[in-house]
């Protein structure tokens, strides 16, 4: 193709990318469910419960913080400088396959470390207030896996956009982008089977009234369940947690033994309800299908900053850094979409069971045992926040109750 072309069809194909992504974001995610009242934590929380709330937070911020700082940071530092060539040259590989694996896991491994103290120090705050159960033993071998699964999943993004660009160096990003968009595919509905168990072993959950009632739901909701899964979270935490994850074939509905344990039947209930409008909505596949949209955008960006540029090795450690960044600039709407996808959940959920009693009694026992954040910072909120706050979510299930005409007084005042 000419010349021209080859200027103006990334562009053409970027333009594109980002209308067909925006377009699908803006009329897929569910933007209103219903009007909701101000969140007020003090409605439903004691002040012992805020207070403690606010202690934990004030002793593991700091530490999380800088570590979310240097991991950020470090690969841009490493990357947008001479150094991250240097590194390269130092390796003194002369195959520019076995250098680049290198270099991936050597920076990784740098990250890892640099945090390691800061980390470590998190763990201590979640282990002083009882949350975190793990070995120190288990907590280093569960840094590792990250470490290597990360390693293993950056080399071969790299190993991929190298090799195209040095096999066509104009117009690589062809089938880069479709080859970003089938691993997304691929990753996402491999990930509950390769990745989950390397952290945590499943068994189906046991015979019993709890078992048939949750079947039975699903039954009623329409929602093909083959099985409940139990995972054993119990070994690493005390939070209470739940989730669908994999779509098709590995669709998966987990729930965690120490939810099963410590929470009363009929708060479970509405937990597995909240999932079940996962799967009702298939909300891993919606968001699989966005990812994959948003991976064939991003090739086409790295196109247009660096052109056939990419095919330099030396230049990995920057174009980590481009990695690093994008994700960073991508998650306040990331995380905007995901809240609004699990308000959709908690809505589902009452529809479901039309119990908004139980359903702000769950919310709320569920944010005073994980201590969860009941009113976080605005740059907080929409850098790490993909789930409503807990007062936000007891503002739907009282809204709903009053929607139906139905009163939930609050549950710390009389």
């Amino acid at each position: 193709m000419s010349e021209r072309a080859a200027t103006w069809a990334p562009r053409v194909a970027g333009v594109a990318l980002a209308a067909a992504l925006v377009t699908v974001i803006v009329t897929t995610t569910p933007w209103h469910l219903i009007d909701l009242p101000k969140p007020d934590p003090t409605l439903d929380f004691t002040a012992a419960e805020i207070d403690r709330q606010n202690q934990f937070r004030h002793e593991l911020l700091p530490w999380s913080t800088i570590s979310w700082v240097l991991s950020v940071l470090v690969p841009l530092g490493i990357g947008f400088s001479p150094l991250g060539r240097r590194l390269y040259d130092v390796l003194k590989l002369r195959r520019w396959y076995l250098a680049v694996p290198v270099l991936v896991a050597a920076l990784g491994l740098l990250v890892s470390v640099i945090t390691l103290p800061t980390d470590a120090m998190a763990e201590r705050v979640t282990r002083k207030y009882g949350l975190s159960t793990e070995s120190w033993g288990l907590w280093l071998r569960d840094r590792g896996v990250n470490w290597l699964l990360s390693a293993i999943a950056l080399t071969a993004v790299a190993l991929g956009l190298i090799a195209l660009s040095r096999r066509w160096r104009t117009w690589w990003w062809v089938p880069a982008a479709i080859a970003g968009s089938v691993l997304v595919l691929g990753v996402s509905f491999g990930y509950p089977v390769l990745v989950e168990p390397r952290f945590n072993e499943f068994t189906s959950m046991a015979p019993g009234p709890q078992r048939d009632q949750f079947m039975q739901l699903a039954a009623e909701d329409g929602v093909p369940v083959k099985d409940v899964l139990v995972a054993d979270a119990s070994k690493r935490t005390t939070t209470l947690n739940a989730y669908v994850s994999g779509f098709g074939s590995t669709r998966r509905l987990v729930v965690y033994d120490t939810l099963l344990k410590d929470v009363p039947p009929a708060q479970v209930r509405l937990v597995v309800a909240h999932e079940l409008g996962h799967a009702a909505e298939n909300d891993v596949l919606h968001g699989t299908l966005i990812g994959a949209l948003g991976t064939a955008f991003a090739v086409v960006l790295l196109k247009l900053l660096l052109g056939a540029k990419l095919s330099d090795p030396r230049r990995t450690a920057l174009l980590l850094a481009l990695v690093v960044a994008g994700t960073t600039l991508a998650a306040p709407v990331q995380n905007l979409v995901s809240r609004k996808i699990e308000a959709r959940a908690d809505y589902h959920s009452l529809r479901l069971t039309d119990d908004p009693r139980t359903f702000i009694e769950m919310q709320h026992a569920l944010a005073v045992a994980n201590i969860s954040g009941l009113e976080p910072s605005r740059w907080r909120y929409w850098m790490f926040a993909n789930h409503p706050t807990p007062p936000e979510r007891i503002a739907m299930g009282r809204a709903w109750a009053a929607q139906h005409g139905t009163v939930v007084p609050p549950l710390a005042k009389p």
